[in-house]
């Protein structure tokens, strides 16, 4: 699993990068971010959580929506919205409360 990284979104701002466990993403030359070697990436979704552009995307395992499925986080204020977009163009919407997400 990997992330794709749409530069047309991408504000330059650093935050993916500050937060990237394995250091893989990088400013380029534009000062917009690009990943190192996408088969490196772990996959744990952190860039995902810091972009406020939907500059990063996500892509899901075959068990996880089929193959070519894409996830993507929208952030509202403190609601984190992350919809799968599976190759058909069918999408999931899955709403989370950060003060919320860890209340059991």
């Amino acid at each position: 699993m990997s992330i794709r990284i749409d530069r047309e979104f991408c504000a330059g701002c650093g935050r993916c990068r500050e937060v990237c466990p394995g250091n893989l993403l990088y400013a380029a030359e534009s000062g917009k971010t690009e990943i190192r070697n996408p088969k490196d990436c772990w996959g744990c979704t952190s860039c995902l959580k810091e972009c406020n552009f939907n500059a990063i995307q996500y892509y899901l395992g075959a068990d996880m929506g089929g193959r070519g499925s894409r996830l993507s986080i929208r952030r509202e204020g403190n609601v984190l919205n992350w919809t799968a977009v599976r190759p058909d163009g069918q999408k999931t919407v899955i709403s989370v409360d950060k003060k919320q997400a860890n209340a059991y």
